[in-house]
C-alpha cells in the first residue's frame, strides 16, 4: 500500500472512532462521543430492526397463508383473445385488453387499440407452451403490448400432435408464418407486420420472412434463437461412438434421445443465483417478496407444461442446426428448395440473454453476419436467462421497453 493510501485508510479509521483531537475531543477540543458508543452504533446499524424483522415474518406469514389458502400468489388469467384465423397447423389469435369480455370484429373496434399503429405476431416456439407470451398478469410480454395500444396477434400450434411421425418443419416455412402474417395484416387493415419470436419460434420467424420478402412484414425480432447451436453446450455434438447395429438414428439421438423436458425445466425454473443457493433456501428467504413468489409459481406452470423436441423434428433440428450446420452458414433446404437467410430484407432486431445457459451469446448471434440483406440489424444483450430475457421480472425494465422502442422506430407511418 503507498503512503497516500495508508494516510487515507488512517484518516478514515481516525474520523470514525473519533481519535482526531484526543480521546474524548475532536480537533479542536471539543468534547466528543466516547469511542464505544460510536462503535456500538456502527454495530447496531447492521442488524435489522425488530420491527422490520416483525414486519418480514407477518408478510412472509400472509403471503404463505395465500399460496396455501387461495393457490398461490401469481394472477395467471390468459389474457382475452379472439381467434381470427386457423389451419391444419396454426391458430392465429388477436389479443384483447385484459378488462374486456366481448370480442370485436376487427381490433379498430378493441378499445385501447389505435388503428394507425402496426400490428406486432407473436410466433410461438414448438414443444413450449405458446403462453411463454403471456406468463402472468404484470409480466406478461402481450399484456405489456396490448396496453401500450398496439395490436397484438399470437400464432399458436397446441392442438397439434408433436409427436406423430409424419412432423416436419417445413410446414411452418411454407404455410404456418406466411400465412399467419398475410391473416393478422389483413385483420389490421392492411398494415405491414412486426414479427416476434422466440427461441425456436425466431428460427420459423426468420426463415418464413427470407423465403418470402414479398409478405407484408414491417421488422423481425428474435429472441434467444440458436443460430448455432454447436454454440449450445447441451446439444454440442458429443464424441463419436460406435452405434448399435441396425440404429439408423443421428448420432445425436442414439446417445440423447430426443431433448430432454426435465433438462429444460431445471435449467429454465431458477436464475444463477438461486440454483446455486438451492430452490428451498431461495424461496425461503424471498418469502416477503409476493412478486418473487408470483413469478416462481408462474414459472413453475411454465415448466411443467414444455415437452421434449419430438422425435423426428429432433432429428431434422439435429442435422440442419447441427450435424450439417446449415444455418449456421444461412443456407437451409426446405422442401427441395435453399431458404438463404441473404434474401431476408425486414429490419433484424436481435436480443441475447446476458445469463442464458440455453442459448448462449455466441448461438444467438451467429445470425447477425447472415442477414446480409436486411435493410438493418442490430443486436441486443439484456439481462435474463432463456426465459427470464422474455418475461422475466428484470424484463419489464429491460427487454420490454427494448422492443418496444424498436417497434416504434421501424414502424410504418
Amino acid at each position: 500500500m503507498t503512503e497516500a493510501a495508508s494516510g487515507m485508510s488512517t484518516r478514515a479509521a481516525g474520523t470514525l472512532i473519533g481519535e482526531a483531537g484526543g480521546p474524548g475531543h475532536d480537533a479542536g477540543g471539543a468534547a466528543t462521543t466516547p469511542r464505544h458508543h460510536t462503535i456500538g452504533r456502527h454495530v447496531i446499524a447492521l442488524f435489522p430492526r425488530p420491527e422490520a424483522i416483525l414486519n418480514a415474518v407477518r408478510a412472509a406469514a400472509g403471503h404463505l397463508t395465500e399460496a396455501l389458502v387461495y393457490g398461490g400468489l401469481a394472477d395467471l388469467r390468459p389474457m382475452p383473445r379472439t381467434l381470427i384465423d386457423e389451419g391444419p397447423l396454426r391458430e392465429v389469435y388477436r389479443y384483447r385488453p385484459g378488462g374486456t369480455t366481448a370480442a370485436h370484429a376487427d381490433p379498430v373496434g378493441e378499445p385501447g387499440m389505435d388503428p394507425g399503429v402496426d400490428p406486432v405476431l407473436l410466433v410461438a416456439p414448438v414443444a413450449a407452451p405458446a403462453f411463454c407470451y403471456d406468463l402472468r398478469r404484470g409480466c406478461s410480454l402481450a399484456e405489456h403490448l396490448v396496453d401500450t395500444g398496439r395490436p397484438t396477434y399470437l400464432v399458436d400450434y397446441e392442438r397439434i400432435d408433436l409427436h406423430g411421425g409424419d412432423l416436419d418443419l417445413a410446414p411452418w416455412v411454407d404455410d404456418v408464418v406466411p400465412t399467419a402474417v398475410e391473416s393478422v395484416s389483413a385483420d389490421a387493415g392492411g398494415r405491414p407486420v412486426h414479427l416476434v419470436g422466440w427461441s425456436m419460434g425466431g428460427i420459423f420467424a426468420a426463415l418464413g420472412a427470407a423465403d418470402r420478402p414479398d409478405l407484408p412484414i414491417g421488422s423481425l425480432t428474435v429472441l434467444g434463437s440458436p443460430f448455432d447451436l454447436a454454440s449450445v453446450p447441451m446439444l454440442a455434438p458429443p464424441s463419436p461412438q460406435v452405434p448399435l447395429a441396425g440404429d439408423r438414428r443421428p448420432q445425436g439421438r442414439r446417445l440423447f434421445g430426443d431433448l430432454p423436458g426435465p433438462l429444460l425445466r431445471r435449467t429454465l425454473q431458477l436464475g444463477p443465483v438461486d440454483r446455486l443457493l438451492g430452490r428451498p433456501l431461495a424461496v425461503a428467504s424471498h418469502l416477503d417478496d409476493p412478486d418473487y413468489l408470483a413469478q416462481l409459481e408462474a414459472v413453475d406452470r411454465f415448466t411443467a407444461s414444455t415437452t421434449a423436441y419430438p422425435g423426428r423434428a429432433f432429428g431434422q433440428l439435429y442435422h440442419r442446426l447441427l450435424g450439417g450446420s446449415e444455418i449456421a452458414t444461412g443456407r437451409v433446404v426446405l422442401g427441395g428448395r435453399t431458404v438463404a437467410l441473404a434474401d431476408l430484407t425486414a429490419p433484424t432486431l436481435v436480443l441475447a440473454g446476458a445469463g442464458d445457459a440455453i442459448t448462449p451469446l455466441d448461438a444467438v448471434r451467429a445470425v447477425v453476419p447472415l442477414l446480409e440483406g436486411a435493410r438493418e440489424v442490430r443486436l441486443e444483450v439484456v439481462p435474463g436467462g432463456h426465459l427470464g430475457m422474455l418475461t422475466g421480472r428484470a424484463a419489464r425494465t429491460s427487454t420490454w421497453p427494448v422492443l418496444t422502442t424498436w417497434l416504434d422506430q421501424v414502424s410504418s407511418p
